[in-house]
């Protein structure tokens, strides 16, 4: 089980970060529409949420909302994206991982799934072709 979570994340992980390097610098900040998040702020807020999400739903550490400011540049983003995922498959790794935490986990992923796809949305308004997805 732990090796089909541990292949799944790395799955998620190569792709997200795909996604964002697909960006260029200069178009971090794009919105597709005035209510939404730019490119950045997707990024941001996938990362922090991988940490929000462990501690909630894998730990069952219930923490509140509370992300750090914004990164500024596509650079410190993916830093912080690749850091959150090691976070994540360093808990998978160290951990018996059962029942609610197996929950929390495909709950993380989902929740990824669900704003990387608004990311695929906003390269192609950028007139970008999206990475392939590879499973």
């Amino acid at each position: 089980m732990k090796e089909q979570l541990l292949d799944t994340l790395k799955n998620s992980r190569n792709y997200t970060l795909s996604v964002a390097e697909a960006m260029p610098h200069e178009s971090f900040d794009f919105k597709p529409s005035a209510e939404v998040w730019s490119f950045g702020e997707l990024m941001d807020h996938i990362a922090y949420s991988i940490t929000w999400w462990t501690e909630n739903y894998i730990n069952g550490n219930e923490i509140t909302w509370n992300p750090p400011p914004e990164k500024d540049s596509k650079d410190d983003i993916i830093v912080y994206l690749k850091n959150t995922y090691d976070s994540l498959k360093s808990t998978i790794e160290s951990q018996e991982i059962a029942g609610n935490a197996v929950h929390g986990f495909h709950a993380t992923i989902d929740h990824i799934t669900h704003h990387r796809g608004q990311a695929v949305t906003y390269l192609r308004c950028k007139g970008i072709t999206p990475p392939e997805y590879i499973y």
